[in-house]
């Protein structure tokens, strides 16, 4: 067995390697041509890129949990939460403890929601997150009228945007949460049964795994991030405004992809999620400096989207049937009926 050999089996166990690579390669090709790109700088990019990791580690674990399911809810709830924020904490320090019991809350009850609607009703995750997410935007309009001023709590600002040795806090929150999410898929019961969902729902329920759980944990999972990443959003940018999640509706799906989820379920990638998170900043960053307007950056930012869910989509076309084959020769074992 050669090198590359060897490479390729290893990075097929560890698809975060290409998301790595790319954000090697971008920098260094950065470096080059502007000759002012350090690790300052990549500091800079890495403070953007911790805001797109929380939500995306959300979004991860739905797509882990099979069938295309997808968090179109996210947007909505990053806005909201930064309006609720202003609305709770006014500013001030003392308060703090509310706001972040009200972000809480709120991404609790969005993610119930979403469970009831997916798990309860049946409906397509699709449909049902972006119904929620419209029925999100309507409370963020009504929360635009309240909203007295922009004042923001010092502390959450600190956490926000302040630096420890250069390196900014949202950093390290955003590394622990990688690490913490890396243990809980791959040593805690959770992550099996996570994982279990997303291979195979019918073998899952055969081995008496409560699929419905497992999924809906998964959503609530993702609005509770989403929604205290609206919370420090919020105070990173002195406030809030309509829409302004918008942009990670997108990214977070093509961070989670791009990192090396699995589009069609069953396996996942925190350490993945967060370089491709530093990736697709860096692309965006790429734009800025050639000078492409705001119009241009979102088409290459949509088409490199769809680039990516497209090469997913290809390795997913095999999978139905491999998993219906799977879910027959289960069933046969568990009825006896097998072929002679």
């Amino acid at each position: 067995m050669n090198a590359l050999t060897a490479f390729n089996i290893w990075a097929q166990k560890n698809r975060w390697i290409w998301a790595a690579i790319g954000v090697l390669f971008l920098w260094l090709v950065l470096s080059v041509v502007t000759n002012r790109f350090s690790l300052s700088s990549l500091s800079g990019i890495m403070l953007s890129a911790s805001f797109l990791t929380v939500v995306g580690i959300g979004q991860m674990f739905v797509v882990t949990t099979g069938r295309g399911n997808i968090d179109l809810s996210v947007a909505s709830v990053i806005t909201l939460s930064a309006f609720v924020a202003l609305l709770t904490i006014k500013g001030q320090d003392a308060n703090l403890d509310i706001g972040v019991a009200a972000a809480i809350l709120l991404g609790l009850a969005v993610g119930v929601l979403n469970s009831l609607l997916v798990v309860g009703l049946g409906i397509p995750a699709i449909i049902a997150t972006l119904a929620t997410g419209y029925v999100l935007a309507t409370a963020t309009l009504l929360s635009n009228r309240a909203i007295p001023g922009f004042a923001v709590s010092p502390a959450l600002k600190t956490l926000a945007s302040g630096r420890v040795s250069g390196v900014p806090i949202m950093a390290i929150i955003a590394i622990v949460g990688v690490a913490a999410t890396s243990f809980v898929l791959r040593y805690t019961v959770f992550g099996q049964l996570l994982s279990a969902v997303g291979q195979n729902r019918a073998a899952a329920r055969l081995a008496a795994i409560r699929n419905g759980r497992v999924i809906a944990s998964a959503f609530i999972i993702s609005s509770v991030l989403a929604s205290l990443n609206g919370l420090l959003l919020g105070a990173y940018i002195g406030g809030a405004f309509l829409e302004m999640g918008q942009p990670y509706l997108l990214q977070s799906i093509a961070a989670v992809v791009l990192g090396g989820t699995l589009i069609f379920g069953g396996s996942a990638t925190a350490v993945g999620t967060l370089f491709a998170s530093i990736l697709l900043i860096l692309i965006v960053t790429t734009m800025q400096i050639i000078g492409m307007p705001p119009g241009v950056q979102d088409i290459v930012q949509g088409i490199v989207v769809i680039f990516v869910l497209a090469l997913a989509g290809r390795q997913a076309l095999a999978r139905p049937a491999l998993t219906e084959l799977a879910a027959d020769d289960a069933t046969a074992v568990q009825t006896g009926d097998l072929p002679a």
